[in-house]
């Protein structure tokens, strides 16, 4: 028995569950529940949705590019039954198996180092915020100058903005133009006067 993937999630589907939808163009599509299939035949995109694989995969939350996903692909070749093969190909699952899962691990906690740097910082966005509430006075006092050292880079950066332009390019910027007063154009109905008359 084959173990399907979903058309639309890309979750697996287990023999004896799911339902097919086959196309005027004979085309079979696989889905592994109904909310799978309204959302296919209401022609959502399932990169949109973000519980998808697709989705998933397109924001760098899935495992795309990794050999050990080729193993999964489907292969419709046939292949002529060898009791040696067979038992070296169950093996090799297994030991596949280990790896994808050591792998997939190791992708996540790469992804999570991000996320943490993250919520450092929106912790301590919500210390500064809150120094009052803290007890602590150790705590409350790198907070403190933490925060007179990033006022003083504010106060920096607005005298740097507020510092003149020199002298001479000011002068070169406030150049004379002479005004060139605009000429209107002969009016049609002078032309239709001068036609007349002739």
């Amino acid at each position: 028995m084959r173990i399907y993937k979903c058309y639309f999630c890309s979750s697996n589907i287990y023999p004896g569950h799911g339902m097919v939808f086959i196309r005027n163009d004979s085309k079979i599509f696989r889905f592994c529940r109904s909310k799978c299939n309204k959302l296919f035949k209401a022609k959502k995109n399932p990169r949109k949705l973000k519980w998808t694989k697709a989705s998933r995969a397109a924001r760098g939350k899935e495992m795309v590019n990794d050999p050990v996903l080729d193993f999964e692909k489907r292969r419709n070749e046939p292949v002529r039954y060898n009791r040696f093969t067979m038992i070296k190909t169950i093996q090799a699952m297994k030991r596949i198996d280990e790896i994808k899962v050591a792998r997939q691990k190791r992708f996540w906690n790469k992804r999570m180092e991000k996320a943490k740097e993250h919520k450092i910082n929106n912790i301590q966005r919500e210390l500064e915020k809150h120094v009052d509430l803290i007890t602590d006075e150790t705590v409350k006092g790198h907070i403190l100058e933490k925060l007179e050292e990033k006022r003083e880079k504010q106060i920096d950066k607005n005298n740097k903005m507020r510092k003149k332009v020199d002298p001479e390019e000011e002068e070169e910027e406030q150049e004379i133009v002479e005004y060139v007063p605009y000429k209107r154009r002969k009016s049609n109905s002078k032309k239709k006067q001068s036609t007349e008359a002739q």
